[in-house]
């Protein structure tokens, strides 16, 4: 590999961990109270956290360049700020990167925390324990299963785009080019060599994430009981 793709592979690293980190941040209020609410809006709600898993990327990438951009209310807004324009930087690529990543940390966090039941919560409200307490002492260490296969998809999923992130980010070097676009122009400048070796990386890379989902989580394989 040249200087190029380790680059790339830095970047790569660089935003997947940046991107996983504001990930359990805005996603573990989102989850518990998916989780726990029984407002009429939580359908709503959820069917808006994932419709990344559905919608195309470049879908999802389009209105995010419209809305990030000179006429959108975000570009506007970072405008009239000072900070100009996200599309086509580092910041809109990790902007773009939670939007497209949130289902895959919100919904493993929630299951976890739907698995935990009402009982071990209550006991502690029994014992005088605030609801900020309850939710770090009790909900978080039993719910550790979910938020540690959310890192592991939010960070493997984040590593693997390739639509958003060149809608979003274009293709430039050492501030958007990631490993996914790197691949992309090694193909098609039939680079194949190059390719082998960054996609071998990948495969390795998936192979290894889904060992460690399923050797380290107790609760995939349905082991985690309520």
């Amino acid at each position: 590999m040249d200087s190029t793709d380790l680059a790339a592979v830095w970047l790569t690293l660089k935003l997947a961990t940046i991107v996983t980190l504001l990930l359990l941040i805005i996603g573990t209020p989102i989850a518990w109270w998916l989780a726990r609410t029984r407002s009429v809006f939580k359908g709503a709600v959820g069917a808006v956290v994932a419709l990344p898993l559905v919608l195309p990327p470049t879908v999802l990438g389009f209105y995010l360049l419209v809305t990030m951009g000179p006429h959108g209310p975000i570009g506007q807004l970072t405008q009239s700020l000072g900070l100009g324009l996200l599309p086509f930087t580092f910041p809109g690529l990790v902007i773009a990167s939670v939007f497209y990543s949130l289902p895959f940390v919100v919904q493993p966090i929630q299951n976890a925390f739907e698995a935990i039941g009402d009982g071990p919560l209550e006991v502690a409200s029994t014992l005088r324990a605030s609801p900020w307490d309850t939710f770090w002492s009790v909900a978080v260490p039993l719910a550790k299963p979910g938020f540690l296969s959310g890192a592991i998809l939010g960070f493997a999923h984040t590593v693997g785009e390739f639509g958003i992130v060149l809608m979003i980010g274009g293709n430039i070097p050492e501030k958007t080019r990631v490993v996914s676009v790197q691949i992309y122009d090694h193909v098609e400048a039939l680079e194949y060599t190059q390719a082998h070796w960054l996609s071998g990386g990948m495969v390795l890379f998936s192979f290894m994430v889904l060992m460690a989902l399923y050797t380290f989580n107790p609760a995939r394989g349905g082991r985690h009981e309520r």
